[in-house]
């Protein structure tokens, strides 16, 4: 078995990746999927299908291909789609595979268009066109590629070109996880951090990550902190609750900057619809992050809505604030009520 190349998230991230699909938590469709496509091909000592992981950030699309590498008993080689700006970026790449190896693109939808149609005749045929020279003089030579398996990962899934998309054999759709899954998230790095984690404290840490892997760790490490610091290094109910009030992670799982957008949107411009730019300026934030950060979860949450007339406050915003939205005013089409 060739050693596994992993990226340098760290030590402490790394630490907590599950090693093999009995290990990953939640996602049991996807993983019963994987597992079907991933035994199939080693039964026909095949190279598995390339395959595409879709989904929100956070979820575990890196945990995945690093173990669809282990379980294959091959090499991981990591890449991102902005940083294969050029063909001749991809085709190095490319020629330096060995048989069988996972080539992984992150963010595969942000590939540049000649580096993305070089990887089409890769992927099918497993060989790519390089061309030398320019103008009437270029001439193109072909050069074999070793059967390999593409991992490609999105959180956009519908930018990606039907072409390249048309070329996955498998597409695993990640969804958001449930509380009961991030609270077995959450004992599982705390054994591995040797962390006193109390089940309440689970629970109310759990409550408050965005249905999240990622976020559900990252807090467990906050709280961490704040336990070793201030209390006796269990952490308790008592003490999630005070840490997650330091680093402003609300009930809900908001923090500064979205009560900041939410708050804007409902007292600034009583409760819209308002424009996502000008509702950046409110919170002197860039209008990419307020769409791309605050906004998904904000909709998620129900607190915000998108119109065609732009964002305004549902009920459950306006409540979230402590505030009591007006009756029977229309934002955008969408009639605001008190919540029950």
């Amino acid at each position: 078995m060739r050693a596994t190349m992993i990226p340098g998230d760290g030590d402490t991230d790394s630490g907590l990746r599950p090693k093999t699909l009995e290990d990953f938590i939640g996602q049991p469709r996807v993983r019963e999927q994987l597992h079907l496509v991933l035994s199939g091909a080693m039964q026909r000592g095949a190279t598995p299908d390339h395959i595409l992981l879709s989904g929100p950030p956070g979820l575990g699309k890196t945990s995945l291909a690093m173990i669809i590498a282990t379980e294959l008993g091959t090499s991981l080689r990591l890449t991102s789609g902005p940083a294969l700006e050029r063909a001749g970026d991809l085709a190095a790449m490319l020629s330096n595979l060995v048989e069988g190896d996972v080539l992984f693109i992150d963010e595969i939808h942000r590939m540049a268009r000649p580096a993305e149609e070089m990887l089409y005749l890769a992927m099918e045929d497993f060989r790519v066109d390089v061309v030398v020279g320019k103008g009437p003089g270029a001439t193109s030579i072909p050069l074999d590629v070793a059967p390999f398996t593409l991992v490609g990962a999105t959180t956009r899934s519908g930018a990606l070109t039907g072409p390249l998309r048309d070329r996955f054999g498998f597409t695993a759709h990640m969804d958001f996880y449930e509380p009961a899954e991030l609270e077995h998230v959450l004992r599982r790095s705390a054994a591995i951090l040797d962390v006193d984690l109390q089940p309440s404290a689970a629970r109310e840490i759990a409550g408050r990550a965005r249905g999240t892997p990622r976020i559900a760790n990252r807090l467990l490490r906050r709280v961490r902190d704040y336990a070793e610091v201030r209390s006796d290094g269990t952490v308790t109910l008592a003490v999630a609750r005070a840490a997650l009030r330091v680093y402003d992670v609300d009930e809900a799982g908001l923090d500064r900057l979205d009560r900041s957008v939410l708050a804007a949107l409902v007292r600034s411009f009583g409760g819209g619809p308002v424009g996502v730019g000008t509702l950046a300026v409110a919170v002197g934030e860039e209008s990419g992050t307020v769409e791309e950060v605050c906004e998904p979860f904000l909709v998620r949450a129900g607190m915000i809505a998108r119109t065609p007339r732009g964002r305004v406050a549902t009920a459950a915003g306006w409540h979230h604030l402590g505030l009591t939205p007006p009756e029977g005013l229309v934002y955008g089409g969408i009639e605001v009520r008190p919540a029950d």
